[in-house]
């Protein structure tokens, strides 16, 4: 699990293999798993207390598609951090949303925040 969060980089399979001295077959199928749990756990994570919030879309520009906020080929979404009161990181959450309307946004905070927590967002631009 270590050499799985703490690398700046991926490591791959094999390299792996060889830290942990075990098959490829089993390094690869530890580290699927442990993404499996870390994916699944995420899911339920509700933050609280300090947190700070952005939207942002992922993705760029389709050649001789449109632009800006309004491209087919980006996908809308709220990353959200929560700090301790030195402002250091706990957890981070990214979430791809439908938009950025009040109902979408409500719902994502209902899914994502423990209830009756006050967020820090920043506007852009």
């Amino acid at each position: 699990m270590y050499f799985l969060t703490q690398t700046k980089n991926n490591i791959s399979s094999l390299e792996r293999k060889r830290l942990i001295g075990v098959s490829y077959r089993t390094a690869w199928l530890v580290k699927h798993k442990l993404m499996q749990i870390m994916f699944e756990q995420e899911q339920t994570t509700k933050l609280s207390g300090r947190v700070e919030a952005d939207d942002a879309y992922f993705g760029g520009e389709l050649e001789g598609g449109k632009g800006g906020r309004v491209s087919e080929n980006k996908v809308p979404f709220i990353a959200a951090v929560q700090t301790n009161n030195e402002r250091h990181p706990i957890y981070a959450v990214f979430s791809s949303v439908k938009g950025f309307s009040q109902e979408a946004v409500k719902q994502w905070a209902s899914q994502r925040l423990v209830p009756g927590e006050v967020v820090a967002v920043f506007e852009t631009g």
